[in-house]
């Protein structure tokens, strides 16, 4: 019998899970998509999912807004 953790249990992210997590409308995913901006998605036949902790990883990338 093997075992599985949580992170391998978790599901795939949507375009919609990812602009809620982020606070951006899935239209803006589509565009940085196309500008290679973004988390990477991939496609799962017609269909776009994210890893979710790809998704924390970039955001925690992200250069900290200069004020």
């Amino acid at each position: 019998m093997t075992t599985t953790t949580t992170s391998e249990r978790e599901r795939l992210w949507t375009v919609h899970d990812v602009g809620e997590y982020l606070g951006v409308p899935p239209e803006t995913l589509y565009t940085w998509r196309k500008r290679r901006y973004g988390p990477a998605g991939r496609r799962v036949g017609r269909h776009l999912r994210y890893d979710p902790e790809a998704v924390r990883q970039w955001f925690r990338d992200l250069e900290p807004e200069r004020r």
